[in-house]
């Protein structure tokens, strides 16, 4: 399994993958399991992303109830409709579901995943409703062009903080697919 990026000590750990084909637009990856730390929010973007980024970042800073600081990784992960979402960071490959401390914030879930193969749009710049709508239809439409089927909703990746400078952000747009060794 590879990772999804710089492998430099200044860099947070971000979740291992095997890249599984390249395509015209975006390539296909298969992710390790892993376990992320959840909050469902009351939509996408704005105050909702803010309150759900401090909620999860107040438990690996210590807000659980061993007190302990967990380190934290890239990407931040947002997925949802209008009304409801959710955003995640994945914990630290270091942990398992029973190794980590319990969150003093009921809302915050730890959620194990299963490996998954998905399919990936990078881009650069800044992200907001519009252009990721726009980018998640771009990238129905190239999956579906491939051949592949996708099985859930679109999730955004950011890797970046937001002092960042634009041109040097870092984000995806993952989207869950079907695939087979045929493909």
């Amino acid at each position: 399994m590879k990772t999804g990026g710089a492998e430099l000590a200044d860099q947070p750990e971000q979740p291992r993958f095997e890249r599984l084909a390249t395509y015209d637009g975006f390539e296909v990856r298969r992710y390790a399991p892993s376990i992320e730390a959840r909050v469902k929010t009351a939509g996408l973007g704005g105050d909702s992303s803010s309150t759900g980024f401090r909620r999860i970042a107040g438990y690996i800073f210590g807000g659980n109830k061993e007190g302990h600081s967990i380190a934290m990784t890239a990407p931040v992960q947002q997925w949802g409709g209008e009304d409801d979402g959710w955003m995640s960071f994945t914990m630290p490959s270091s942990y398992t579901l029973t190794s980590l401390p319990e969150p003093m914030d009921k809302g915050v879930i730890l959620f194990a995943l299963e490996q998954r193969d998905v399919a990936v749009l990078s881009f650069s710049g800044r992200y907001h409703k519009k252009k990721c709508v726009r980018l998640n239809q771009h990238l129905h439409g190239l999956v579906e062009k491939a051949g592949l089927t996708a099985i859930a909703a679109p999730i955004l990746a950011v890797y970046d903080g937001p002092m960042t400078l634009p041109f040097r952000r870092r984000n995806e747009i993952l989207l869950p697919v079907n695939w087979s060794t045929e493909q």
